[in-house]
């Protein structure tokens, strides 16, 4: 693709005309590279929803940590809530919502741990504060007091003074691995554009469809 081509390409993929991509991993680093400029606090937040064991719905906010055409990725304790209902339903969805942009995207898929290679590598990237924190906390427990968890931080602290804060063997990441996605941009008095892209599973083709707002 020559330059003036791409140049072309990338002002599709973030104009009006954004419907005319024909697959959703360049327009979602399109939107995402313009949410990076305009949002002013985690452009990478992402609503995560899961269902318990009986089904009922839970939504939390969590970061992306990257994404490519594998999927979108995010880490956490195993044994949290959200670590818990995916070990049992390997299921979820995402939303990204963009405010400044009057943007969101949604996806559905299915979820899969990352290898060990990767987390020790993303981990290996955190503050060493945000690192003593994993070890220190024991997420969706509860907890009888701030104090008690300033005292657990700086047992760990005390540990790893000098050195590299190795990774917890209970803390890890998912990579959602999408079957569908959805771009939304809002649009006057409601009549928004909405398009969505769907295939039966990862490998596979996508289709493109428009949508009523």
């Amino acid at each position: 693709m020559t330059d003036t081509t791409s140049m072309k390409h990338q002002t599709l993929l973030t104009s009006g005309d954004f419907t005319a991509a024909d697959e959703p991993f360049a327009l979602f680093e399109a939107w995402l590279n313009e949410a990076i400029k305009s949002e002013p606090n985690d452009p990478n937040a992402m609503a995560l929803a899961t269902v318990d064991q009986d089904g009922l719905p839970d939504v939390r906010m969590v970061l992306m940590k990257g994404f490519d055409s594998e999927g979108f990725v995010f880490y956490s304790h195993i044994a949290s809530q959200k670590g818990r209902e995916l070990a049992a339903n390997p299921k979820a969805a995402l939303l990204f919502h963009w405010k400044s942009l009057r943007r969101q995207v949604r996806i559905r898929g299915n979820v899969t741990p990352v290898t060990d290679a990767e987390a020790d590598a993303y981990f290996a990237t955190r503050p060493k504060q945000a690192q003593i924190g994993a070890w220190a906390s024991k997420q969706s427990q509860p907890l009888e007091s701030r104090f008690a968890f300033e005292q657990a931080i700086a047992k760990v602290a005390a540990k790893h003074v000098i050195g590299e804060v190795p990774r917890p063997p209970g803390w890890s990441g998912w990579r959602i691995t999408p079957v569908r996605i959805e771009f939304w941009h809002d649009r006057p008095f409601r009549l928004h554009d909405r398009i969505e892209f769907r295939r039966d599973a990862a490998g596979h083709p996508w289709s493109k469809t428009r949508m009523y707002p």
